[in-house]
């Protein structure tokens, strides 16, 4: 391994996404620590040769370990990421996602940290689109209080950048899906439908199945976040010049998902139908043309990916 390039934070570095930016980090050079309470985190997620601090980002103790450990750059993946949690419980999602973020944006100002890469979401954000793929510059329309903390998320780091000179980058996710992804807890469908295919039972679709969302790999997501880590940064006008979307730009159904990941399996189950999620977004895909102008391109097709995936949790079982 080279020489390191300096040394990353990343908040949520034991999670499904995170341990996959970690081993990326790692792997190029930088030192790396992961920062995680392990509430959703795995232990056993956190790659070789990466530092784990167990430690909740709303702790007293984040000061002391950003002021004092020399880190370049913070990258925050950790959060409050259900939706339905946050519209349960609005108190609890803004104290992990708004108070935590504050946090270690503190942190990182006494700590001279020089670049903090936040995770924002593309799907919540723009709520539902009246154009497709959605720009970054679309209007925001959150429909829950986990978009709502997403966005003042932004915001903050505006601030921080203008008025502090923390340079902020803000990486707006569609669908992540890879290895690694819990079938249980916050789990996302891939996982879920992989979950369930594997062990021979029935899935669920909610509606009609003709909703869409855009699912873009995992290892993918890793690559984007370490171009947002070293890509040169100008003083941004507004939230949108340093936020960019990550996805393919593509829609795929519910149905569609089940078909691919059906066939990529070997196997067939029963498909139940449901009564449709009030509130549910029906269409979402993200213009990334700002980051494919900065050299990033998904490398994994779904089915690639979704073959992968499948793999995995099969494995694990």
């Amino acid at each position: 391994m080279s020489a390191s390039k300096g040394k990353v934070l990343v908040t949520g570095g034991a999670g499904f996404i995170g341990s996959h930016v970690c081993e990326a980090y790692r792997n190029t050079g930088w030192s790396v620590t992961a920062l995680d309470d392990l509430s959703s985190g795995r232990r056993e997620n956190v790659p070789e040769g990466v530092e784990l601090v167990e430690m909740d980002i709303r702790s007293e103790d984040v000061g002391s370990l950003l002021a004092g450990r020399g880190f370049e750059i913070v990258n925050h993946h950790a959060a409050q990421i259900d939706v339905r949690v946050s519209v349960a419980r609005p108190t609890h999602d803004a104290s992990i996602n708004i108070h935590g973020l504050l946090n270690l944006l503190e942190g990182a100002r006494a700590g001279d940290v020089r670049r903090f890469v936040f995770v924002s979401s593309g799907g919540v954000v723009y709520g539902e689109p009246d154009t497709l793929p959605v720009p970054e510059t679309a209007p925001k329309k959150p429909l829950s209080p986990y978009g709502v903390s997403k966005m003042t998320g932004e915001h903050y780091l505006y601030f921080y950048r203008k008025v502090h000179g923390l340079e902020a980058i803000s990486l707006r996710y569609s669908n992540v899906y890879g290895p690694r992804q819990d079938p249980h807890g916050e789990a996302g469908v891939v996982a879920i439908f992989c979950d369930l295919l594997h062990a021979g039972e029935s899935i669920t679709i909610f509606g009609d199945g003709e909703q869409t969302r855009d699912y873009v790999y995992v290892g993918d997501v890793a690559r984007a976040n370490l171009l947002a880590s070293e890509q040169p940064l100008a003083d941004p006008r507004d939230i949108d010049d340093v936020a960019f979307n990550v996805g393919t730009g593509r829609e795929t159904s519910v149905n569609e998902l089940a078909e691919i990941l059906m066939d990529t399996s070997g196997r067939s189950v029963e498909v139940v139908r449901s009564e449709a999620r009030p509130g549910e977004l029906m269409r979402n895909a993200l213009d990334t043309g700002k980051l494919n102008g900065l050299g990033w391109r998904p490398e994994r097709t779904l089915a690639e990916g979704l073959e992968r995936t499948y793999a995995s949790i099969a494995g694990v079982r």
